[in-house]
C-alpha cells in the first residue's frame, strides 16, 4: 500500500496536477491514490521527486510492531 493520498492532500495537491506532471492518466493516478495497483517502482521515485518528499514517505510499512 502507498501513502500518495494522504501526501497529496497535506500538500493539497490535486490528482490532476499530479497526473498532468508525471505524463500520466487521471485514471492511472486516481488507482494509485485508491490504492487499486501500485506504481512500478519508477514511477513511485518519480512522485516523491514531484512531490518533493522522500519516497519513504510513500510507503506504508507492512512490518508487524
Amino acid at each position: 500500500m502507498n501513502r500518495i493520498k494522504e501526501v497529496l492532500e497535506e500538500k493539497g495537491i490535486k490528482q490532476t496536477w499530479l497526473a498532468e506532471k508525471l505524463g500520466k492518466s487521471y485514471n492511472m493516478v486516481n488507482g494509485y491514490v485508491k490504492n487499486r495497483q501500485q506504481p512500478r517502482l519508477e514511477v513511485l521515485n518519480e512522485i516523491a521527486d514531484i512531490l518533493n518528499v522522500d519516497i519513504k514517505d510513500l510507503i506504508v510499512s507492512n512490518k508487524v510492531k
